[in-house]
């Protein structure tokens, strides 16, 4: 018989976190997010990505 479910994703997002954004920080993402066409998960890893990408230059 053969297996149910979903696949595996091959990059698990397995770390989970939590952030407090004052109400305009919060405005100021999701405005952000709408205008690039993105959640606001993606947002936030964009920024992540591109805050590193800084450091490592």
């Amino acid at each position: 018989m053969a297996k149910m479910g979903r696949p595996k994703a091959e990059n698990p997002k397995s770390s989970k976190i939590s952030i407090r954004f004052t109400d305009e920080e919060y405005e100021q993402l999701k405005k952000c997010a709408v205008q690039n066409n993105q959640t606001i998960t993606e947002a936030i890893r964009k920024g992540v990505r591109q805050l590193f990408e800084t450091m490592q230059q």
